[in-house]
């Protein structure tokens, strides 16, 4: 293993010893090894030159910018020209040693470096003006933003973000229809965020794949010392293999084997000539570069069977048709379901029951129907809604026709207020997902929040539903069961009563000394009496219990759960205080619930140190940590747990 190699296992150890640290409340390892890992990691960095963007030693700042300034690339970065023929590609390479390397299907970026240090970073934009993302840049996951090298350096590669990491971020985003289509589209807006903080958290990874300029380097007129040397540099690069003529048809076999293995998204192959000199002399067209070629693997596409069409009511009234067809494999995986979209593509495609049909995936990700073999014509469209068998329409939405529910108090309509209801500032359901509701919500599961606590009707139904089984039905129903234990807060704010946020919820059962009795029955003017409740929330509140039918839904959920008493809230004797927690604890079963502690009293813990911090908590004082060096540099400080304890009680 070379010293590049080693660092960034180092950099890996050490940023992993720290999640599970701040994040996980685990230790990995000792704070001894830590500081040991962290001072070997800073005398590489020294001796290399080489510090990479997520190495522990460095603290990049973060900043908000209004708009991404725009900059002209010093040479227009043109299209490549495409074939999806592989004979078309061996032409091309003729007598010529080629790279052959996986077409990166992310956001191109431009790197300037100048003195060894990360000077400028530019998006591709529309080949001529680019975007200047230089803070993001210093935050993607693998960019050095020192090198080596002092000269001036500019160089291409491709941002990507992971499926693996696109798959994560997907499940935390509540809202079905705000998720991102695919890793692309999330790393485009990812790059070219205002506030970095956000790119940050979203894992973007740097490859370089072309040297546009490097002052006074030998590269021996050879693409691929040019990629061995940006290596040295501290670049991952994007993985390639030398090709000729005689074996480019077994490399491309190859690469076709590997793909579905890959966690990047990739959406073919780049050729490029080896001699630079050759290739630049070649010049290029209007619209491409001569000395390469983009290699593009036609989509994998299965022929099957539709099985029917299934109707998915949303909240905002669409009805959209699901293809449902007997599974196939495609790409790695088995599908059976495939979105058509809206009426004009379901009537466009001709599609009937027990049609042959071809499926791909679209950028190996979503399922789509490529073709419709048979055609036997679309009929039965539903004149009920399936959530709640109100009548539909037929509604022109600009250029296309999609199906509507009638009923404005449709179920599928108030997902959002299901969302909120086991969100974890209401009932915490864990695991209960708006995808999942809007899925017992169209087969008419759900019509109010206390049919979830009865969803074990349906087990036989739902542990056949796609993405279901045995054990996520019970660790779903075990979920369920722990939200039957709550506060009357927490599920006043549950109910959704338009303007009643948390706070809200809390100033109101205070006053009315948690019962419930009183609250559902208070009246307009008795709300106001309340401080913070003002003529709006008083009206919307007392409008929401007017209402028969939101009593009968109140009553049914009541049937359910069971209402904890409310214990005094502690004194905020730490609002306005942050701390940060190191080494073992004594007094309490972890540093979490060390945490809860000091949160509960308004007070704030980080994971680091800055001149931010109040208090250091460390049983260790004397330690010689890096939050203890950093401390006394900051003149932060350092308590202990008997101290922190002292505190409690003053």
């Amino acid at each position: 293993m070379n010293q590049q190699e080693y660092m960034k296992e180092l950099v890996g150890k050490l940023n992993e010893a720290s999640r599970a640290y701040y994040q996980e409340n685990r230790e990995v390892m000792s704070n001894f090894e830590y500081d040991r890992l962290y001072d070997e990691l800073e005398k590489l960095e020294e001796e290399t030159g080489v510090v990479l963007a997520n190495s522990p030693t460095v603290s990049v700042g973060y900043e908000s910018l209004d708009e991404l300034p725009k900059e002209e690339h010093e040479r227009p970065m043109l299209s490549l020209d495409k074939t999806k023929d592989a004979e078309a590609l061996k032409k091309f390479i003729g007598a010529n040693r080629t790279l052959l390397s996986w077409k990166l299907d992310g956001l191109t970026i431009v790197l300037t470096y100048r003195d060894g240090e990360l000077h400028k970073a530019v998006t591709r934009g529309n080949g001529v003006i680019g975007e200047v993302i230089t803070n993001n840049a210093k935050v993607f996951q693998n960019i050095p933003l020192k090198i080596p090298y002092p000269g001036e350096l500019v160089l291409r590669g491709e941002a990507i973000i992971t499926y693996s990491d696109f798959e994560k971020i997907n499940r935390l985003i509540p809202d079905v229809d705000a998720r991102y289509k695919n890793p692309r589209n999330l790393c485009s807006g990812s790059v070219r965020q205002l506030d970095n903080r956000i790119t940050a958290r979203r894992n973007v990874r740097f490859f370089a794949f072309g040297l546009v300029r490097a002052e006074d380097v030998d590269f021996h007129n050879s693409r691929e010392s040019q990629m061995e040397w940006l290596k040295e540099q501290g670049f991952e690069t994007v993985e390639y293999r030398m090709v000729d003529a005689d074996n480019v048809e077994k490399e491309i076999e190859w690469f076709s084997n590997h793909i579905g293995k890959n966690d990047f998204p990739s959406d073919g192959l780049v050729a490029v000539y080896d001699d630079i000199a050759y290739g630049e002399s070649l010049g290029s067209t209007a619209k491409f570069p001569r000395n390469s070629c983009a290699f593009k693997w036609a989509d994998e596409t299965r022929q099957t069977h539709l099985v029917k069409i299934e109707w998915s009511p949303s909240r905002t009234g669409l009805i959209n048709p699901i293809a449902v067809f007997e599974p196939v494999e495609l790409e790695g995986t088995t599908v059976s379901r495939a979105s058509v979209h809206n009426l004009s593509i379901l009537k466009a495609l001709e599609l009937g029951e027990g049609d042959e049909i071809t499926v791909y995936k679209a950028n190996m990700i979503i399922p789509q129907i490529a073709e419709n073999l048979t055609k036997s014509g679309f009929k039965d469209m539903p004149e009920k809604c399936p959530a709640c068998g109100e009548e539909t329409h037929v509604q022109q939405d600009s250029d296309v026709e999609v199906l509507m529910c009638t009923n404005s108090e449709c179920p599928a309509k108030a997902i959002k207020a299901f969302t909120l209801f086991v969100s974890r500032d209401a009932m915490n359901i864990e695991g209960l997902s708006e995808a999942t509701l809007e899925k017992w919500i169209a087969r008419g599961f759900l019509k109010d929040f206390g049919d979830i606590f009865e969803i074990s009707r349906y087990r036989e139904e739902i542990t056949t539903m796609e993405g279901f089984g045995e054990k996520s039905y019970e660790n779903l129903i075990q979920s369920i069961d722990r939200a039957r234990h709550t506060t009357l807060p927490r599920l006043l704010y549950a109910l959704g009563i338009p303007n009643i946020g948390v706070a809200n919820a809390k100033m109101i059962c205070r006053s009315f000394q948690n019962n419930l009795e009183k609250i559902r029955s208070a009246t307009e003017e008795e709300l106001q009496d309340i401080e913070g409740v003002g003529a709006v929330i008083a009206r919307a509140f007392a409008e929401y219990f007017r209402k028969e039918e939101n009593q009968k839904k109140l009553d049914h959920l009541l049937a359910h759960v069971e209402l904890e008493e409310q214990q005094e809230e502690e004194a905020q004797i730490f609002e306005g205080r942050n701390f940060v927690i190191t080494g073992s604890v004594v007094h309490f079963a972890n540093r979490s619930e060390l945490k809860e502690e000091i949160e509960k009293r308004g007070g704030r813990v980080t994971g680091s140190v800055s001149s931010k911090t109040d208090y250091l908590i460390n049983n260790d004082a004397g330690s010689a940590s890096s939050k203890n060096k950093k401390a006394a540099q900051l003149g932060v400080m350092v308590i202990t747990e008997e101290e922190f304890l002292k505190m409690l009680q003053k």
